[in-house]
């Protein structure tokens, strides 16, 4: 018989005709919501769609560090080398609708700090991804990061309706792979040759999370984003990997 590692948690019963195992029926099997070009507001990061006028100068300078070529090894963009290349893409970005991209605001300084998007947008099936994502060095590793990430997953799969809520990266790329784990994403596959990106081979590592864990998930996410889990110096109490791990164990 062939199995895979999530076969003991696919949900299932039996169909009345042909006695084969199926999916359950869904009470309500309608599409989710689209998503719409709005903000979402936290107490760290604000996200807004992405505006040439606003958001240009900021981001073009959040993307071009001293260490660009590092940290855009695995986007499927090299870092802009000049002014007018961000500009072409900024154009792009801003007109398309899927990837659909959001600013991210540090609301500290006010700053745009990097840049994300809902992709692969499929309500018919409830499933969406979050892709294309820029963290700039100053909020990399932050709470800002962290709660930009919060924002779209509360709002996909609670505001939109979405059941599934994926990140896929370069199966090459450690530190986005660490992230997903990290952020509550479930492993899923690693895809073989499944893009050509820049040029080059890219298998792919495939996670994903689905609403009936999110409660579970955006309990984690709070605890570790409140105020009394990080000290006078801003350092973190107890880790997001440790409570997100323990939110899908239950």
């Amino acid at each position: 018989m062939i199995r895979s590692p999530h076969d003991d948690q696919v949900p299932r019963e039996l169909d009345p005709g042909t006695g084969l195992p199926v999916g359950p029926r869904l009470a309500d099997p309608g599409p989710a919501k689209a998503p719409r070009r709005e903000v979402l507001e936290g107490r760290y990061a604000r996200l807004e769609p992405l505006d040439p006028v606003r958001h240009r100068d900021d981001l073009h300078a959040a993307s071009t560090p001293s260490d660009a070529d590092v940290r855009f090894r695995y986007l499927f963009e090299p870092p802009p080398d000049s002014l007018e290349t961000f500009d072409s893409w900024l154009a792009g970005a801003v007109g398309s609708p899927d990837p659909l991209y959001f600013a991210v605001i540090d609301r500290a300084t006010g700053r745009v700090e990097g840049r994300q998007t809902l992709m692969r947008i499929t309500p018919a099936h409830r499933c969406i991804e979050i892709g294309n994502i820029y963290w700039g060095p100053r909020i990399a590793g932050t709470r800002v990061a962290t709660e930009a990430m919060y924002l779209f997953a509360a709002y996909v799969l609670e505001t939109l309706g979405y059941r599934r809520f994926e990140w896929k990266c370069n199966a090459l790329n450690a530190p986005s792979r660490r992230a997903a784990l990290r952020f509550g994403f479930t492993w899923e596959g690693h895809f073989r040759r499944e893009m050509i990106v820049r040029g080059r081979t890219r298998d792919t590592a495939w996670y994903a999370m689905i609403d009936e864990e999110w409660p579970a998930l955006k309990e984690a996410y709070e605890r570790w984003l409140a105020p009394e889990n990080f000290d006078a110096e801003g350092l973190q109490k107890t880790r997001l990997s440790d409570l997100t791990a323990a939110a899908l164990t239950r």
